[in-house]
């Protein structure tokens, strides 16, 4: 079998590295891949958002299937141009995607099907949402429309700063035509956790929980980023939690996507809220979350691939998937002064064993991996614990060294005290 990943990030480099331990794979295409994804996979200087082009690539070098992993392309409609073509592929329809494309279509969604969510109203008209947030509930949160690098989402903590957000995003268009709507939310109190889910449209396998760590720097302090670490198992996500989500959010959203007409196929992400009313949702990914994958596809005792297809073909409920008893753990080295504006192009040294390194932010320049990206890659581990992944996860994190490097030194912690561990 020949394969192709879409994407360049540590997201990708994780699903390769497992997908790899199908030994029916011969060879795995990055399209396009970035300098530490190049020791895994083929890399194939084509951008992922250039549909035409990777369809016409998978054509012409008999690709067997596609994971088009990131939500760009998803949104774009790369799963359909690849299905014209014949190939098949993992990720969801243009039209499914918009669960991810659009907060105000997923907003609406939930509110139609009763999914629980946070109480929110919708604005195109700047003047209109002004108005609104003289007298809203603070804080409050203010999120884009379309898809904004994870970065549309502004938590105002006075009204100066809901003025402040509703400006940068709907007049200043800092996020270009993502801006043109926005919604204004009522601001949820409790846990965070990210539940990836695998679904054909028939059935829906929730996967291992994780915590992410969205701040720059320690004890969550800084601006938000993509993510600076992750855990899992997420210790708030209690078999009690798991079983109110599945009957009111997993199953409901799954059957409420149907009765669009847009079935889901592929990895829909619930990113959820503990609140002390019960889980809700504050959002929905198309894909799987970076850097969640992270910590997630290394506590799979399933091969990724089998599963893959199984969800394309709409036969998950036959599959018996099965996880470690373990937990991981994600450390993120970054560029100094991500995610603000940071040099590129120093020198990368990795240690030896490099299994659990995933690199999102590298490319290779005389053969050597340089920096060239704000978070340039993660360090994952796995123990019988949660507290043995954290410090085998540092351990290794502590042998990466580049100039400017920066990580937070706290991933876990919460997690750890939540089992009540110091």
């Amino acid at each position: 079998m020949i394969l192709a990943v879409v994407g360049g990030g540590g997201r990708e480099h994780a699903i390769i590295k497992k997908l790899k331990e199908n030994k029916t794979i011969e060879k795995i295409y990055a399209i396009p891949g970035n300098g530490g994804i190049a020791e895994d996979a083929e890399c194939v200087a084509i951008g992922a958002t250039e549909i035409d082009k990777v369809v016409e690539f998978c054509a012409s070098h008999k690709v067997d299937y596609v994971v088009v992993a990131p939500d760009d392309p998803l949104v774009l409609g790369m799963t359909d141009a690849l299905k014209e073509a014949g190939i098949p592929s993992f990720g969801p329809s243009k039209a499914a995607a918009i669960i991810e494309g659009s907060k105000v279509f997923s907003k609406n969604l939930m509110k139609k099907y009763g999914i629980p969510t946070a109480e929110y109203e919708v604005f195109s008209d700047p003047c209109e949402a002004y108005k609104y947030v003289e007298s809203c509930p603070i804080p409050t949160v203010i999120k884009a429309d379309g898809l904004a690098l994870g970065k549309g989402v502004i938590i105002a903590e006075t009204r100066d700063e809901a003025k402040a957000a509703v400006k940068t995003i709907m007049e200043d268009k800092k996020f270009g035509k993502s801006g043109d709507e926005i919604v204004i939310e009522e601001f949820l109190t409790g846990p965070e956790v990210s539940v990836l889910s695998f679904t054909d449209g028939k059935t829906v396998v929730p996967m291992v929980s994780s915590m992410d760590h969205k701040r720059a720097l320690d004890g969550d302090k800084g601006l938000n980023t993509g993510g600076m670490g992750t855990v899992a198992p997420n210790p708030y996500y209690t078999e009690a939690v798991a079983k109110e989500c599945m009957e009111k959010i997993f199953l409901p959203t799954m059957e409420a996507m149907n009765k669009e007409g847009r079935t889901f196929k592929g990895c829909l992400y619930f990113g959820l809220m503990i609140t002390p009313t019960g889980p809700k949702v504050i959002e929905y990914n198309c894909r799987f979350g970076d850097p969640e994958t992270q910590v997630v596809l290394p506590l799979l005792d399933s091969d990724l691939f089998d599963i893959m297809r199984a969800v394309s073909e709409e036969r998950l409920s036959d599959m018996d998937i099965k996880w470690k008893e373990e937990s991981a753990a994600c450390v993120i080295i970054a560029s100094g002064g991500y995610p603000g504006s940071y040099a590129k192009g120093y020198p990368i040294e990795l240690p030896e064993d490099r299994r659990g390194i995933y690199v999102a932010g590298a490319e290779l320049k005389d053969g050597v991996p340089v920096t060239s990206g704000g978070r340039v890659l993660g360090v994952t581990e796995t123990a019988d614990s949660l507290e043995e992944a954290v410090k085998k996860a540092y351990e290794t994190a502590g042998k990466v060294h580049f100039k400017d490097s920066h990580m937070r030194h706290d991933i876990g912690k919460r997690a750890l005290s939540a089992l009540g561990i110091k």
